[in-house]
């Protein structure tokens, strides 16, 4: 396994991640000892990064982790962490709370449920319209001279609000959607993150199944958060899956499958980026860590983002409901 460093106040870690959030809660139901045995097969193969949240399965898996977390020393692995998202007994969602007491109140708790003395990145899941974003990443760098956190991390917020929190304490990475049907951070977003020296890590790298190459959409469940995505809609899932079809004789070329191209792609589209995938089972990950032996070079990107160009995708990747609440897709201010 290769490594990358987030950023240039980040750690070191694994050239993939593993991002744990399908192992509990968002695609349907996940089976424990599938999810065990993914995470044991990660961490051999190499993955030292693991991304998890305090509100995936209401805390479930944290306590996933916990487990894994006491068969393997702790030195080995990059636990980054995110809090901020409200949930209810229902499993429903509520506003975010970005305020600095319940911060504290969810760091405590995830420490507790994980087991550790500290949470290597922490970060808020989204930028709380209320709350200031230099209030919360005081009190974030308040807990990092405490020692119950190493860096802090960001995700899906502008260029702007980067520049804001990166002022007033080191920001180690911005979490973001990024993939071939995805590409809008390209923008201002990761610009802003290289002018100041901070990481990516990108999520959706597959866009939810869709550039697997073999997604099935008779396997979505009401419970899957798929069953209500936009680009998972009929007319337009149609049309995406078109595109991800024309991936395909690259992907042969190259003796491999679509999902190991376009991992691949963002792979060579920066150093700075370390792409944090979503396997659920061994077979999965077995697919998608051949993305790091596949020979691509910036020579082939131009052939594969004809293949599905920018903007391309149909529908876009959330409800509006929620991108009208999301800073990462507020226009840049100008002047």
């Amino acid at each position: 396994m290769t490594t990358r460093t987030l950023g240039k106040t980040g750690p070191t870690v694994s050239t993939l991640g593993l991002g744990c959030m399908g192992m509990t809660d968002h695609y349907g139901p996940a089976d424990r000892t599938t999810s065990l045995a993914t995470l044991h097969a990660a961490i051999d193969a190499g993955i030292t990064l693991l991304d998890t949240a305090d509100f995936y399965g209401a805390g479930h898996n944290e306590l996933l982790l916990r487990e894994i977390l006491a068969t393997t020393p702790r030195e080995k692995l990059i636990i980054s962490g995110k809090f901020g998202a409200m949930r209810d007994p229902s499993g429903g969602w509520g506003p975010i709370d970005a305020r600095p007491a319940f911060m504290r109140h969810s760091l405590a708790q995830s420490l507790q449920r994980l087991n550790i003395d500290h949470i290597d990145i922490y970060r808020p899941v989204r930028l709380d319209p209320n709350v200031p974003i230099e209030e919360t990443i005081t009190a974030l760098a308040t807990m990092v001279k405490k020692g119950y956190i190493r860096h802090i991390g960001l995700s899906e917020v502008s260029a702007d609000t980067i520049r804001r929190a990166h002022a007033i304490h080191p920001i180690c990475d911005v979490q973001l959607e990024y993939s071939l049907l995805t590409r809008g951070a390209e923008d201002t977003i990761i610009p802003t993150c290289r002018e100041l020296g901070i990481g990516i890590t990108a999520y959706g790298t597959l866009s939810r199944g869709l550039l697997s190459g073999h997604f099935d959409p008779t396997a979505l469940t009401p419970r899957d958060f798929r069953s209500v995505s936009p680009r998972f809609r009929a007319a337009n899932l149609e049309k995406n899956l078109q595109l991800v079809e024309s991936l395909r004789p690259l992907a042969e070329q190259h003796n491999a499958t679509i999902a190991q191209l376009a991992i691949a792609w963002v792979l060579a589209s920066g150093d700075d980026i370390i792409p944090i995938i979503g396997a659920r089972t061994p077979t999965q990950l077995q697919e998608i860590l051949g993305s790091l032996t596949l020979p691509l070079s910036w020579t082939d990107l131009p052939d594969i983002e004809q293949a599905i160009p920018k903007n391309a995708a149909s529908g876009e990747r959330y409800p509006l409901a929620m991108l009208r609440d999301m800073d990462s897709e507020r226009p840049t201010p100008q002047g």
